[in-house]
């Protein structure tokens, strides 16, 4: 059973940075992809980055340039979101997620993936 669990959320002003970790356990394959997700009150869960097992990464447009994915050196299964240049659009609850195989999409899609975390609150204000 994969379970994953995030952590790094909090409260932030405008133009500040956080990092979220996501640690997955359970895997059964080399071969996987790992997402970050959000979602805000009365919108749709979207993908905002995604990497795969060889490294390669996505981001949503509205992300670029702000966020980096990235993996632990000594632990793949184990990735970070470092968010900077927050602005008051990302409030979310930002979700952790993985999945078996390839990443399909870029940047990732919620329908694909099948193993989730409970999510970590991220809180701007301008």
């Amino acid at each position: 059973q994969v379970q994953l669990a995030e952590s790094g959320g909090g409260s932030v002003q405008s133009g500040g940075s956080l990092r979220l970790s996501c640690a997955a356990t359970g895997y059964t394959s080399n071969t996987y992809c790992m997402g970050w997700f959000r979602q805000a009150p009365g919108k749709e869960r979207e993908g905002v980055a995604g990497i795969a097992s060889d490294g390669t990464t996505s981001y949503a447009d509205s992300v670029k340039g702000r966020f980096t994915i990235s993996q632990d050196n000594t632990n793949a299964k184990k990735i970070y979101l470092q968010m900077n240049s927050l602005k008051s659009d990302d409030t979310a609850m930002y979700y952790c997620a993985a999945r078996f195989g390839v990443c399909y999409t870029s940047p990732p899609r919620a329908a694909d993936f099948a193993y989730w975390g409970q999510g970590t609150q991220v809180t701007v204000s301008s």
